[in-house]
């Protein structure tokens, strides 16, 4: 419970010289209460008045700044070590790679180039703007360039939107935290050697970042062994909580990525190791666990966001802040719509409607005052550096985030007429009803159910399924009357989903030299043709 304890109080006062204080275990028991009571009354307000959730803990956090400046602050090392790896994996289990293949590429452009590219902006407008120094601007660049995607993401479970936005925008940040850390310790190492080339700090990066992904990869790969021998939840949540820990421990110590790393043990897990597990309960068991260790990570680093702020020292920096913010604006802006025009030419485009929420959807979190925090006592303008990035992150949280969901329905980018409601109903009824049917031939098999019950259950459960099929039929027939036709999106849905599966069979027998190669690369590029004339779904 040491994270109670502010290692880093407000940002008025230097870290450097401001000793943590310490307290009783009591005392940091009804700290915590204190919290949990103002999380659980900022979410019935955030609830009746409409507004993000996260946005409401981080302007409820700033009255309280001065109540607990000196007792609770946002640990850097806590949230590196502890809070990000948590989130990191949450993400990735949940993120399908067939999903995230699809859009690959778009994610690419923006947690890559993308990201350079706004950092190169911010920092030479503050190298220029504020006086500082070119590592200082560079540092800030870095940690402004990554998206802290919590806010949008929950404004897209409030709102629905075409999931290939939700995926571009998951993904993104998901390389983003992993890309913003091996570029800021890289940085570090250029601060502290003095020097290093262009050729030594590209062989770093590489270094860093697919080291990050081999441990990855391994410790993701030697935990699905263990994972189906477990036939307790519970054990399988405990080996979930090493893996995710773990991994990102072992690959800072090793010096790699321990970012990447736990992105890519997520991936292995989430894809490979969850639909192994012989009970759905038990999936559903790991998955509603890590959904709320995210949700209670997001909660106390958005309160304690709050709390860190003090808003009179960020009002004295307010031009400095405002340039600042007009920086990472810019850059981002830049960014998004120069990237993503060239996408067209070997990608299916983004739409610009999209491109705003991308860009309104910017926002900063607990990554960048933490990156913030953790600069080097000896750095000259850390202070200013932490003030101005304190001031990004609450303008982003609270202006940015009261915005985004305006903007979704303005733009209207969110869809659903009657028809396909229905439709998205009667889907659902039937994967679930499928689903009952086939844990009832589990059941059957382990001798839970006899066979009588068996067959009485399955029986109501195809009433279900037969109901649905019907219904779906005569909605899908109506696409001849184009009542559908430019609403439905399921179907496109399922038929992206089946031409991966195509390609994935085809390249696993290439590579078995089952099937010659000059037959594979026509039949694989007409399969990209029909993907690209698919809508977006």
């Amino acid at each position: 419970m040491e994270w109670i304890m502010a290692q880093q109080p407000s940002i008025d006062i230097n870290p450097a010289t401001e000793a943590p204080v310490t307290g009783t275990i009591p005392e940091l028991v009804i700290i915590l209460i204190i919290l949990l009571l103002i999380a659980t009354i900022v979410a019935l307000i955030s609830q009746k008045l409409r507004i993000s959730y996260v946005t409401g803990l981080v302007l409820a956090g700033l009255p309280i700044t001065e109540v607990f400046s000196r007792r609770v602050g946002l640990d850097p090392s806590l949230v590196l070590n502890l809070f990000l790896p948590i989130l990191i994996f949450e993400a990735a289990i949940n993120t399908d790679i067939s999903r995230l293949r699809s859009t690959f590429k778009p994610i690419a452009l923006l947690a890559g180039p993308g990201s350079i590219f706004s950092s190169a902006i911010i920092a030479t407008l503050i190298r220029f703007g504020l006086g500082l120094d070119w590592i200082p601007a560079l540092l800030v660049g870095i940690i402004l360039a990554n998206t802290d995607t919590v806010s949008i993401i929950a404004t897209f479970k409030d709102i629905r939107v075409p999931s290939r936005l939700s995926t571009i925008v998951e993904g993104e940040t998901l390389f983003n935290d992993a890309a913003a850390l091996v570029s800021f310790n890289l940085l570090l190492v250029i601060y502290a050697t003095g020097s290093l080339t262009p050729v030594q700090g590209l062989k770093e990066v590489l270094l860093v970042a697919l080291g990050g992904a081999l441990v990855g990869g391994i410790l993701g790969y030697l935990s699905l062994p263990i994972f189906v021998r477990l036939n307790d939840p519970l054990s399988s949540l405990l080996l979930t909580v090493a893996l995710a820990l773990g991994t990102f421990q072992i690959g800072q110590f090793i010096g790699v990525s321990g970012a990447v790393a736990v992105v890519i043990a997520g991936l292995v897990f989430g894809n490979l190791g969850l639909p192994r597990s012989s009970s759905a309960s038990d999936r559903i068991t790991l998955l509603s666990f890590w959904e709320y260790a995210g949700f209670s990570v997001n909660t106390f680093i958005f309160l304690l966001i709050g709390i860190e702020i003090n808003p009179l020292a960020l009002w004295e920096m307010f031009p400095s802040i405002l340039l600042v913010i007009l920086a990472y604006q810019l850059g981002r802006i830049i960014s998004v719509y120069l990237l993503l025009a060239g996408l067209r030419w070997f990608d299916r485009p983004i739409p610009l409607r999209w491109q705003h929420v991308l860009v309104l959807g910017n926002i900063k979190g607990s990554l960048s005052m933490a990156l913030a925090v953790a600069i080097p006592l000896t750095l000259t303008s850390r202070d200013v550096i932490i003030e101005v990035v304190f001031g990004a992150v609450l303008f982003s949280l609270v202006i940015q985030g009261l915005a985004l969901p305006w903007l979704v329905k303005k733009l209207n980018i969110s869809y659903g007429s009657d028809l396909t409601q229905k439709a998205g109903q009667l889907q659902i009824q039937l994967i679930a009803s499928k689903a009952a049917q086939s844990e009832l031939g589990n059941l059957l098999k382990s001798g839970v159910l006899t066979k009588a019950v068996y067959e009485e259950l399955w029986a109501s459960y195809q009433t279900h399924v037969a109901e649905s099929e019907r219904q779906l039929r005569t909605l899908l027939s109506q696409r001849r009357t184009g009542d559908l036709s430019r609403n439905h999106k399921g179907l496109d849905a399922v038929r992206r989903q089946l031409f991966l599966v195509e390609k994935g069979a085809v390249n696993e027998a290439l590579r078995k030299r089952i099937v010659p190669d000059d037959l594979v690369k026509s039949y694989i590029k007409n399969l990209d043709e029909k993907l690209l004339a698919l809508e977006d779904d």
